[in-house]
């Protein structure tokens, strides 16, 4: 599988010779955060710059990328997870230079099959993702087929043999640049007059000793129903349902099974959106990594952006959370404006006790070819982690 991917690296670097059509690939972001943390007597800072560049060259059904990407840090007072010790809160964007995607994929109607070092986003990311908002994101080394046989249908299925983390290439212990294993992702879908229903089957092989002694290898099969549907011309509801089962896989020496549901709804009343969401991540029998799990899925738009649920705790977490959004296509220079606001209240599965609360807020607009964004979260510690406060300002620039 390593040959595999070095031939995508060097189909991707030798097709621009051959290609009806080069487009080069180019995005830029800066960001400033700022934590505070219960607990640790000095706050963290950081200003962090991120830029990633590449091409990309297609030739009828063909297309071949190959993109690098760096972070580096302009401002270091905290703690990346990997050097030092962690007097200072913790903020997940290590400095680092790497290969972030090189593929090639074939594309046709019915037919998409992507092969090397890519992007994988299913559905909502909370079960498979790309972690988009940390510096270095996430990539999968894999296979992935994804079939439209039939209008409505769509099967997606994806064997990928490496995860390429968010710690870099000098990621260590239990933070690994990359974990390899045999991971196979697979998804059904079907648009029904209600919304798309989908079925999934994720089994996670984290086959690697140092990352948790292999407890976070893991199958989860379930579903999701996900949809909207007109009230009045002005009005629309949208809703989504999951049910998933999950127990250890492989390699895991925990012996557990939990479960994984989730609600939600909204009103639509433009410019306004209304919605509240019940997400329940169970637990079995409390010890560590017997709970619900996602070591590949996306965490940060997930239980708060404080991050205080990763990995999930032993007792497993309940989130009822509301959100109260506002947007507008433009308001003076800025387009595509949008203000959201909410609140959590999190409790434990197992045992029911109340972990705590955050509010979130967040603001952002485009500027041109630059995405504006203002973050704010503040976690409330009652019988969990400690109280945390940060603050993002970020800046998104795409060619």
């Amino acid at each position: 599988m390593r040959s595999m991917l070095l031939a995508g690296a060097a189909l991707a670097t030798a097709a621009p010779a051959c290609a009806q059509e080069i487009k080069p690939l180019a995005e830029a972001r800066v960001r400033y955060e700022h934590v505070e943390q219960d607990g640790l007597a000095q706050d963290a800072e950081a200003v962090t710059i991120r830029v990633r560049t590449g091409v990309q060259a297609s030739a009828g059904h063909w297309t071949a990328l190959v993109e690098a990407q760096g972070n580096m840090a302009v401002v270091g007072d905290y703690y990346d997870g990997l050097h030092g010790a962690a007097t200072r809160p913790l903020i997940s964007d290590p400095e680092n230079i790497a290969l972030y995607r090189a593929q090639i994929q074939y594309r046709s109607k019915a037919v998409v099959v992507t092969a090397g070092r890519q992007r994988i986003a299913l559905d909502d990311e909370r079960f498979v993702g790309t972690s988009p908002f940390r510096q270095n994101a996430q990539t999968f080394d894999a296979v992935r087929f994804e079939l439209m046989p039939l209008k409505g249908l769509k099967a997606d299925l994806t064997y990928a043999w490496s995860v390429r983390t968010i710690w870099g290439v000098e990621g260590n212990g239990a933070r690994q640049a990359s974990v390899g294993g045999d991971n196979v992702f697979a998804t059904l879908g079907y648009a029904t007059p209600v919304g798309t229903l989908t079925g999934f089957a994720i089994l996670v092989d984290q086959d690697e000793a140092a990352v948790q002694g292999y407890r976070l290898s893991n199958q989860s099969y379930g579903a999701r129903l996900a949809g909207s549907q007109p009230l009045s011309r002005t009005v629309k509801l949208t809703y989504a349902g999951s049910y998933a089962r999950q127990s250890d896989y492989h390699r895991n020496p925990n012996h557990y099974s939990a479960s994984y549901y989730q609600l939600d709804a909204g009103l639509d009343v433009a410019p306004w959106r209304i919605g509240a969401t019940y997400e329940v991540l169970g637990a079995s029998d409390g010890r560590p990594f017997t709970s619900f799990q996602f070591p590949v899925g996306t965490a940060f738009r997930y239980q708060g952006n404080a991050g205080k649920f990763s990995p999930d705790p032993p007792d497993g977490v309940r989130d009822l959370f509301g959100t109260v959004g506002f947007g507008r296509s433009k308001a003076g220079p800025f387009r595509a404006v949008t203000l959201q606001a909410q609140y959590h209240h999190f409790e434990s599965d197992r045992l029911v006790r109340h972990y705590g609360d955050e509010i979130d807020l967040i603001a952002s607009g485009k500027l041109g070819r630059t995405t504006v964004a203002l973050r704010y979260a503040d976690y409330h510690a009652d019988r969990f982690a400690t109280d945390t406060q940060k603050l993002w300002l970020q800046l998104d620039w795409t060619l």
